[in-house]
């Protein structure tokens, strides 16, 4: 980061020195019908030819200090001129976007030239610049997908911290966790999140969207979530597919520093605050090495009282950290800090170079002091019993403090025909948890022993993401032919080190640590490593009425896995004077109870394993324009995928890079867009996409979390009537959309899509573990899901010229899902159904909400410098785990998400802004909860967030 940042400052200095007392004026000219920009546009400054846009539409232009005439002309489209252009020395003129009307459609769009020279210029290899939010509305209008969005200028306006913020603004997109972006209510395997149009793993490698709350606005140019599936876009998506671009070449230099304070009441300064000290950088989101596993615990001799004197013992004993229990302090309040640097410099031959850095700093504490855990069960013996028996409840305190440290910086160069750009980013998230929880077990429950037990809990996660994207863009001279290609490494890590459970079960006599019960207090180290490389070449060709393009890709990803366990033992009876936690690893208490570790790692360990697997894809597209309104796009895209496996079985089986699946798949896409108007298109398309298990489901480990006590087991594993054969989900897709552009951002728009499911994977409760909490993914019966969209946004201002600037917006997504049961399930399900009660062989899909809703009314005067607004965001009740048998559903309930944000600029400028923001405006909770016939239902995890209001200040240089 240090070397970045002095390369950064020194690029900074030479150009600095460069500079003359010119000044400069910069901008990007459109098509004013399609919104794509438009290379070789002649640009005249009073009546004299000075230069041409670049292949992005872009200009750049360095004048003596005066005013202006900025004239640009084309063959093929109107003249347009902006006058009055004021250019100061020293300083950056950013005009506004150039919209040219094209020569060769009439305003009913009947051709003015010969049809061949029509369909040549109809169909544009430009790319599009989806930066400004009238653009950004052509390009919806005009392209070859069903797609929204959000431009930069949108993000700016709205005031809009992050690309979270943003995306919340997207029709039939909601946030799952504040960080995760759904589209349609499908959960988080059928959305996907790329980032300049690469995949790239995010913080957890488990699941398929990035974490968007690591990326500044200010970095970004546009966010396009694409709704339906076309050949040039990886077959991996279902939901949608979502790209964040970022900046490579701002117009204006950018420099900017932000600084937030964030208050939760009733959380923050709460004195009573559960956390625990770790290491002297947890602050900057990782351990400095306080948690590493001891060293004499990495042999296999490590010692014991079998093999080693009790002084060797308790050497190693005394090797753990002592820490087992939270302590108390007052919550601090949440912070956030950035800062975003970006420029071009204009070279020789009217090449350009731009570089662009930021960094952004989040540290967040939660202390939730009514936190629910639970278990329930059917009744098995009476079907006329409608309420549910706890199996196990937790009940307590929780402290959470999550830090954020993300860089990202990038070099662009550009000359009239070719873009070469190297983004790098490396993104840090520590998260310290300490909990204090009261377990109830019943013995009168199916496989429980029934005890009561005081559990401390203490973790620690860190997670790490290093990426780079190297990539180029080359066009011909006349512009019909693109090449394009990125190369893309991302090494990501994950690491729990020294998770700490310690739990002392109360008993009628005393009170002590006992197996079967609270058990013995353990230590965990879990570790992941993953790489993932990205290889792609995408080539794209104008002919007389259409435009041809093909491309290849290679992916490949490899992970490394390994969990470790420590368990405490006593050698003979435990006679325990205190029960604080954080007193049993006293050197008395180690004597007294002559305490030591025990492996529980065996030699076939099933949670140490590598995987590897690789994506050899290759398409070929066509687009096509029968006549002036009808445009078809068809395609079909091919790919091989591969996964190796290298690891122990539970019986103690080893398989070497063992092939566990190899599939090729052919994806066909066809698309039809009918103009019924120049604002209003039907469209319509098919096409048939893929979701993928991932390495943790096609694997044999065991994963527990020590805090729920739920353990995941990996869906090779053949468990009870399960062969342990995970396949992949295979998607049939069909859409349509009719949409209305009257005029600027406004819109409206109805769609309709209709999806069938062959062998989706869900997480489901296994039915013969009665004993404990586990859950394996599993392929269960076909499925369908259907479904509409309804989009608009209007301003106010045909009410009154008062209104002009207040605006009202919803979207809103209602779906249908179905899942055919298996066999097995519907039996399970048959053997505990309840009077009055009538199973039938369908239910709803894990993982689909019935329905999302955004709507929100916001007020943006440029002027003044102001914007506020306030937004409301809900994802319908979804099932979150199968539970079939003696086990209930459980569903994810909706969260009513209200907020509210002010944003102010000030000064002559507008440098400065003050923001307002305040979060959950109606104090909803999150949970989830077990759901069976006519029983009241009960909690599965409950936490309430509280409201959080963030005064944000920032300032641009």
């Amino acid at each position: 980061m240090k070397k970045l940042l002095s390369l950064t400052l020194a690029l900074i200095g030479i150009f600095s020195l460069a500079q003359t007392e010119l000044g400069t004026v910069r901008g990007t000219v459109f098509n004013e019908s399609t919104g794509q920009n438009i290379m070789g546009v002649s640009i005249y400054v009073n009546d004299e030819q000075i230069a041409m846009t670049d292949l992005d539409g872009a200009y750049s232009l360095e004048l003596e200090p005066g005013v202006y005439a900025i004239t640009f002309e084309d063959f093929d489209y109107e003249t347009f001129t902006f006058e009055n252009v004021q250019v100061k020395a020293r300083e950056v003129t950013v005009l506004d976007d150039a919209f040219l009307t094209s020569l060769l459609i009439g305003e009913e769009g009947d051709s003015l030239q010969n049809s061949s020279v029509n369909l040549a210029t109809v169909v544009v290899t430009a790319s599009v610049n989806r930066n400004s939010e009238k653009a950004l509305v052509r390009m919806k209008k005009n392209s070859s997908v069903i797609l929204d969005g959000v431009s930069s200028a949108k993000m700016e306006l709205a005031g809009d911290g992050t690309a979270v913020e943003a995306a919340k603004r997207v029709t039939g997109v909601s946030i799952e966790g504040g960080k995760y972006v759904y589209v349609r209510g499908l959960g988080d395997r059928y959305s996907k999140t790329t980032l300049n149009g690469v995949d790239v793993p995010g913080l957890d490698p488990d699941r398929n969207t990035l974490q968007m709350d690591i990326f500044p606005s200010n970095l970004m140019d546009n966010i396009v979530v694409s709704k339906n599936f076309t050949a040039d876009l990886s077959a991996e998506f279902t939901g949608g597919l979502v790209n964040i671009e970022t900046k490579a070449f701002p117009t204006k230099r950018i420099l900017n520093i932000s600084y937030g304070l964030g208050i939760t009441p009733g959380m923050t300064f709460n004195s009573d605050y559960l956390y625990y000290k770790g290491g002297d950088t947890d602050f900057l989101g990782f351990d400095n090495g306080t948690r590493d596993l001891p060293s004499m615990a990495e042999n296999s001799d490590y010692p014991t009282p079998i093999n080693s004197s009790p002084q060797e013992v308790r050497d190693f004993v005394n090797q753990f950290d002592k820490t087992l229990g939270g302590s108390r302090k007052p919550a601090y309040m949440n912070q956030d800090f950035s800062i975003s640097y970006g420029d071009q410099f204009n070279l020789k031959n009217d090449n350009k170079l731009a570089v662009i850095f930021g960094l952004n700093y989040k540290n967040e504490t939660k202390y939730f002091d009514d936190y629910k855990y639970g278990d329930y069960q059917r009744l098995a013996s009476d079907p006329s019993q409608y309420e549910m028996v706890f199996a196990q409840t937790k009940e307590g305190e929780k402290g959470v403090n999550s830090v954020l440290l993300g860089a990202m910086g990038g070099l662009s160069y550009k000359t009239k025909k070719s873009r070469y750009s190297l983004n790098a980013m490396h993104i840090q998230n520590g998260e310290s948890t300490a909990a204090k929880l009261y377990v109830n077990d019943n013995g009168a429950a199916t496989g429980h022993s029934g005890y009561r037990a005081g559990e401390d809990d203490l973790m620690f996660n860190q997670r790490s993401l290093t990426n780079l994207i190297l990539q180029g863009t080359h066009k011909s001279k006349s512009g019909d032919f693109e090449l394009e290609w990125k190369l893309s490494p991302t090494f990501t890590k994950n690491e729990d080190p020294d998770i700490r459970k310690t739990a002392f079960t109360y008993e009628s006599v005393d009170t002590a640590f006992y197996n079967g019960a609270g058990g013995a207090p353990t230590r965990i180290w879990r570790n992941l490593e993953e790489f993932s490389g990205v290889g792609k070449i995408d080539i794209s060709q104008v002919y007389n009425n259409g435009l041809i393009k093909a491309g290849a890709a290679y992916t490949y990803k490899e992970r490394d896995f390994l969990i470790r366990q420590y368990n405490m033992r006593f050698l003979g009876g435990q006679n325990w004077d205190s029960y604080d936690p954080n007193d049993v690893l006293s050197e008395e208490n180690i004597l007294i109870n002559n305490i030591w570790f025990n492996s529980a790692n065996p030699e076939t360990n099933p949670n140490d394993f590598n995987s590897n697997s690789s994506v050899i894809a290759g398409y070929v597209s066509n687009e096509y324009k029968f006549f002036d309104r009808l445009k078809t796009i068809v395609g079909v895209r091919v790919e091989n995928f591969r996964l190796y496996y290298s690891g122990y079985t539970q019986s103690g089986d080893y398989f070497d890079n063992s092939e566990e699946m190899n599939s090729t798949n052919f994806f066909p896409t066809a698309n039809l867009i009918y103009e019924i108007s120049n604002d209003i298109n039907l469209r319509g398309g098919y096409a048939r996409t893929i979701a993928r298990p991932s390495f943790k489901e096609m694997s044999y480990a065991q994963i527990i979390d020590p805090i729920s006590n739920r353990t995941f087991n990996g869906g090779l594993w053949a468990f009870g009537s399960w062969d342990g054969n995970l396949q992949e989900t295979n998607i049939d897709n069909f859409d349509i959309r009719l949409e209305f552009f009257p005029s600027g951002d406004q819109i409206f728009s109805i769609s309709g899509f209709y999806k069938t499911f062959k062998n989706p994977i869900e997480l489901v409760r296994i039915i013969t573990a009665n004993t404990g909490n586990e859950y394996q993914p599993r392929n269960v019966g076909d499925g369908t899901v259907y479904g509409a969209e309804f989009e608009f946004k209007k301003h106010l201002g045909f009410i009154s010229e008062s209104l002009r600037d207040l605006s009202i917006s919803s979207n809103v997504t209602i779906v249908k899902s179905e899942i055919e049961m298996t066999e097995e399930e519907f039996n399970s399900r048959k053997d505990f159904e309840r009077e009055g009660e009538n199973i039938e062989n369908t239910r709803d899909m894990a993982g689909q909400a019935p329905y999302v809703i955004n709507a929100g009314i916001e007020y943006l005067n440029p002027e003044m410098g102001l914007q506020t607004g306030l937004f409301y965001n809900v994802r319908g009740k979804s099932l979150s785990v199968v539970g079939t048998g003696l086990f209930p559903d459980v569903y994810a309930q909706p969260f009513n998400s209200l907020n509210f944000t002010l944003n102010q600029k000030f000064g002559k400028e507008k440098r400065t802004k003050i923001s307002l923001q305040v979060s959950n405006i109606l104090d909803d909770k999150v949970e989830d909860l077990f759901e069976s016939y006519n029983a009241p239902s009960e909690i599965f995890e409950s936490k309430r967030i509280g409201r959080t209001f963030s005064l944000g200040f920032s300032y641009d240089f």
